[in-house]
């Protein structure tokens, strides 16, 4: 079996990476977003990749199967956006989120981030059972700090203190 390769992101894959994300959101989900409604797709090298953010693919067989986020929000906090992975790559054998994860707190430990912000939407019944028990905990969105980009289709936020957590689970 070929093998996982997370990267950090370069324009090259940009087509890859917005049909991946706008075909999970909108035909697999539902969600009513464009990809009109996400100009980050287009500028992810000035918007991720700036202060303590960065963006990484997933790359199997040359192609994009995955992607994770962090935005820099301030105050040695950040954000983590657009993580999806195709259907076909979740869960075994290939273990992606859990690669994409590990290298995303990885990166934000380097860089001595305090935590780690989510949004996601009530769809998302799975990704909420790994953020969980990757040791995100449920909060409030009175409880995200105020520079966090809350977006319309969030309705569930998660923290993570990433001077407890170990490793990805």
């Amino acid at each position: 079996m070929k093998s996982v390769n997370v990267q950090p992101y370069s324009n090259e894959h940009q087509e890859q990476v917005v049909k991946l994300i706008s075909t999970i959101q909108q035909k697999e989900f539902h969600i009513p977003i464009t990809v009109e409604e996400q100009p980050d797709l287009f500028s992810v090298e000035e918007f991720y990749q700036t202060g303590k953010g960065n963006f990484w693919l997933a790359i199997y067989g040359g192609r994009v199967v995955g992607t994770i986020s962090l935005l820099d929000i301030g105050n040695d906090l950040l954000a983590l956006r657009k993580m999806f992975v195709e259907k076909d790559y979740r869960g075994a054998p290939f273990h992606i989120a859990s690669k994409l994860l590990d290298e995303a707190v990885g990166w934000a430990k380097e860089k001595e981030v305090q935590a780690i912000y989510l949004g996601t939407t009530p769809q998302f019944l799975a990704a909420h059972r790994f953020y969980e028990k990757n040791d995100f905990v449920r909060i409030d969105s009175i409880d995200l700090p105020k520079n966090f980009p809350v977006l319309a289709v969030d309705k569930r936020f998660y923290k993570l203190d990433t001077r407890v957590r170990t490793e990805v689970k």
